[in-house]
């Protein structure tokens, strides 16, 4: 069997962890054999570029000087875990990727959408996510959710104006690449959420196992 690339995007507090798991359920019911990992992060080089990112006490940070640790963690990420899996025929099952870089330092940021590709190209090559689902929700909803979690990291810092431009950023994305990308409306029930997301894995399975191909 091929092997996929499935990526779960959204803002701050919408709910990755849970329905990551929800996605795992699925994957083992079908008998997919897949590893599971994290943006940035997945590589001991790429966690410490995280501890970094996300430090709140950390010093101002140059906006391009973040995008290119992204980028950096992520050259890391591909070349140790992720195409590595995808050559065995693995799945990979992905919390963020490149469509997180254009949401949050494209769209919050404001940062070059052209530099951003030019570095996508760069890193990447020609991969991209076989399929990318993203939760929506409203960013005051999510926001609160991740204060209850605790102590806020260096992007659940940032302002309500960020987390619009990022939201809206995502659903540019799933609506220039509707193929790809599914959004779940992640502001209903657990288990609605949950069973929205099962139904949309159910109807894209076989295109991912290649029976489409």
């Amino acid at each position: 069997m091929k092997g996929r690339f499935i990526t779960v995007e959204g803002v701050e507090g919408v709910g990755k962890s849970t329905n990551i798991s929800n996605i795992e359920a699925f994957l083992l019911e079908h008998n997919i054999s897949y590893i599971k990992t994290r943006e940035p992060g997945g590589t001991e080089i790429a966690e410490r570029i995280r501890d970094l990112l996300l430090d709140p006490d950390a010093e101002s940070m140059a906006e391009l000087t973040e995008l290119l640790l992204v980028f950096a963690a992520r050259a890391e990420h591909l070349e140790k875990v992720i195409l590595p899996a995808i050559a065995k025929g693995q799945w990979v099952l992905c919390d963020r990727f490149t469509d997180a870089t254009f949401a949050y330092q494209g769209g919050g940021r404001g940062l070059s959408i052209d530099v951003i590709e030019i570095l996508q190209n760069l890193v990447q090559g020609t991969l991209r996510p076989d399929l990318t689902i993203i939760l929506d929700l409203d960013p005051e909803v999510g926001l609160q959710r991740a204060r209850a979690r605790g102590e806020l990291d260096r992007f659940e810092n940032e302002a309500m104006d960020f987390f619009l431009k990022v939201r809206a950023s995502y659903l540019e994305i799933a609506a220039r690449d509707s193929t790809r990308c599914l959004v779940i409306d992640a502001g209903q029930s657990l288990e609605q959420v949950r069973s929205d997301l099962r139904a949309a894995l159910s109807d894209r399975l076989n295109a991912l196992l290649g029976l489409g191909d």
